[in-house]
C-alpha cells in the first residue's frame, strides 16, 4: 500500500499541534514500513490521508474521489476547539463546523485523536466509521537530558533555587492564557514561562495586551522555541501547567509526560480514559485550586506521579501509533470492511 499524506499551509500552521501531528504520522509510517508520499501531484497512491481544511485540501479530496482513491480525513479540529481562539472565531464557529462536516463527509474513514473528539464528531451526525488514535509522541526526543536541561536554565538565566512553571501553546483564550497570567500575579515567587507564538493581528486585543505588556515581571513570553531548549524545559521545569479549556488531545501534554515531568491540567472531558487525577497527573477546576496544587506539587507535599505519566506516554509512542494507522489503512483498503479488523480499531 502507498499513502498520500497531505498537509496544507505548512508555513502558517506547521508549528501548531496539527503540524507536529503530521510529522509524527511520517515517523509512524516509517516505523512500520508503510510507503508514503507528501507530493499532492502524485498519482501512484492508494489512500489519501488529509490533515487540513483549506481549499487546496478540498480540491485534492475531490480529485482523489474522481480517481477512485480511498480517503481518510484526520479530524484534528472541531467547532468546540475553534472557539475562543482567533479574532472572530466565536462568530465564525457555526460556519466552521458546517465546513468541517462537509469535508469530513467526503471521506471513507475518519481518524481523530481521542474518544472525546470522536464523540463530538458522532454528535455532528457523521456516519463514517471514526477511530480514536492518538497523535503520538517521540519518546526519545523528550527523554530527560542533562545537557538540554542546562541549556534551558542558562538561556533564561535561572538559578538552582528558582521555581519554574511552564506552559506550551498558542496565544488563545481557550488555552487558559488569561488564567495562567492571573495565577502568576498571585505567585510572584515563581517564574512562569509560556512558550508559543501566533501572529498578533490574528488574536483579540485583550490577549495581545496581556502578551505585550499587561503581565507581571515573573511571566515570560519567549515566543516559539524548538529544539534543545524547549525539550530541556519540559524536564527541567518544576511543573508543566496546562490550563486549557478545550482540546482534541493536546500534544504538548504528551510531550510533558514523555519528559517524565509532573503535569497539572484542567479537569476537562478530553482527558477521560487516559489521564487520572492523582495517578499520572493532577487536575484542577479553577484558579484557586490551581494555585494550591502548584505549591503542593512543587513543594513535594503531593506524591510524584511522573513515572506513571511516562508509562502513559509509552502507550502512545510513535511505533504504537504506526501499528494503529496500519490497521486502519488495511481496513479501508479492504472495503467493505473486514469486521475483525474493524472491531480492533473501533
Amino acid at each position: 500500500m502507498k499513502i498520500l499524506l497531505y498537509f496544507e499551509g505548512q508555513n502558517v500552521i506547521g508549528k501548531s499541534g496539527i503540524g507536529r501531528a503530521e510529522a509524527h504520522q511520517k515517523r509512524a509510517l516509517q516505523s512500520v514500513g508503510i510507503d508514503f508520499t507528501t507530493n499532492p501531484k502524485a498519482e501512484d497512491y492508494d489512500i489519501l490521508h488529509v490533515n487540513t481544511y483549506g481549499p487546496k485540501s478540498y480540491q485534492l479530496v475531490k480529485k482523489a474521489k474522481k480517481n477512485g482513491k480511498k480517503i481518510i480525513y484526520h479530524a484534528h479540529s472541531t467547532e468546540e476547539d475553534f472557539r475562543n481562539s482567533f479574532v472572530g472565531s466565536n462568530q465564525m464557529a457555526p460556519l466552521f463546523k458546517k465546513w468541517l462536516v462537509s469535508l469530513y463527509q467526503e471521506s471513507d474513514f475518519i481518524i481523530t485523536p481521542t474518544s472525546y473528539s470522536r464523540k463530538l464528531l458522532k454528535n455532528y451526525g457523521l456516519k463514517q466509521p471514526i477511530a480514536a488514535i492518538s497523535n503520538g509522541i517521540d519518546l526519545r526526543k523528550y527523554y530527560p537530558d542533562e545537557r538540554k536541561r542546562t541549556l534551558f536554565r542558562d538561556h533564561f538565566k535561572l538559578t538552582a533555587s528558582d521555581k519554574v512553571i511552564i506552559c506550551v501553546g498558542l496565544f488563545f483564550e481557550r488555552k487558559g492564557i488569561i488564567d495562567f497570567v492571573e495565577i502568576a500575579k498571585n505567585m510572584p515567587d515563581y517564574t512562569f514561562i509560556w512558550f508559543g507564538h501566533v501572529p498578533m493581528a490574528s488574536i483579540p486585543h485583550k490577549i495581545r495586551k496581556i502578551v505585550k505588556k499587561d503581565h507581571p515581571e515573573n511571566v515570560i513570553f519567549p515566543g516559539y522555541i524548538n529544539g534543545d531548549i524547549i525539550e530541556g524545559a519540559y524536564s527541567a521545569a518544576d511543573l508543566f501547567f496546562f490550563p486549557s479549556y478545550e482540546e482534541t488531545e493536546g500534544i504538548v501534554v504528551l510531550e510533558a509526560l514523555a519528559s517524565q515531568q509532573q503535569i497539572l491540567v484542567r479537569d476537562i472531558p478530553v482527558y477521560e480514559g487516559w489521564l487520572k487525577n492523582g495517578y499520572n497527573c493532577y487536575m484542577g477546576h479553577n484558579n484557586q485550586e490551581f494555585q494550591e496544587l502548584i505549591r503542593k506539587i512543587t513543594e513535594k507535599k503531593l506524591p510524584n506521579v511522573s513515572l506513571a505519566g511516562f508509562r502513559t506516554a509509552q502507550t502512545k509512542s510513535i511505533n504504537e501509533i504506526g501499528k494503529e494507522l496500519q490497521t486502519v489503512y488495511q481496513s479501508v483498503l479492504d472495503l467493505p470492511y473486514n469486521h475483525e479488523i474493524y472491531r480492533r480499531i473501533m
